[in-house]
């Protein structure tokens, strides 16, 4: 049972949840039908969650406030198009949450996604349900309630990513545009990318 992680661990899950977003781009790509259909919200967010870790990469130390401020700092700088705009406030929220933080429980966690949910919602004027943004309010809702029951990171990550991928299936409904098309929302695609990599 893991009860809690340390910086290098924050470090890697960060590498692993930009990797597997990296791997599966395309698939992302393909789902991409709103705003714009223009096929770029995979490579979008991996762009912007790449430049991420390039900014991770320079800090030498595994301090977990450190690490969220350099993942913050690249991601900004980075930040292409909607998704990775909302990516990097998501991630921004996320940094802020921990700063401070020695180690994580799955209560720092949650309330780190319940944050990156919190920071993104009032980065865009006007949020749209059935993207990104639901995906990410519903599963850090949903994170707070679960880490108050599971203490085992592991199994409280696999009840959050059930969670997302529940919230994610649910997009179609919430939005026209994916429902017509008959896919789910790109960046919600891509933020369960991250968070299943984790």
């Amino acid at each position: 049972m893991i009860q809690y992680i340390d910086g290098k661990q924050v470090r890697n899950m960060f590498v692993s949840g930009a990797n597997n977003l990296k791997n599966h781009k395309d698939l992302v790509d393909k789902l991409n039908v709103f705003p714009v259909p223009d096929g770029d919200t995979g490579t979008n967010m991996s762009l912007t969650i790449s430049c991420a870790i390039k900014e991770l990469n320079k800090v030498e130390k595994d301090d977990i406030g450190q690490l969220g401020k350099a993942l913050s700092k690249g991601s900004l700088m980075g930040a292409r198009g909607n998704s990775g705009v909302i990516l990097s406030q998501i991630i921004r929220g996320i940094a802020q949450s921990i700063d401070g933080k020695e180690i994580l429980t799955s209560m720092d966690i949650a309330k780190a996604l319940k944050n990156g949910s919190d920071i993104a919602y009032k980065a865009v004027i006007k949020p749209v349900e059935g993207t990104i943004l639901t995906v990410v309010r519903e599963s850090g809702e949903y994170a707070i309630k679960a880490a108050k029951k599971e203490k085992d990171l592991l199994k409280f990550l696999e009840m959050v990513i059930d969670e997302a991928n529940k919230s994610l299936e649910r997009t179609p409904e919430l939005l026209k545009n994916l429902k017509e098309a008959g896919v789910v929302d790109s960046g919600g695609k891509g933020l369960v990318l991250i968070y299943e990599g984790m």
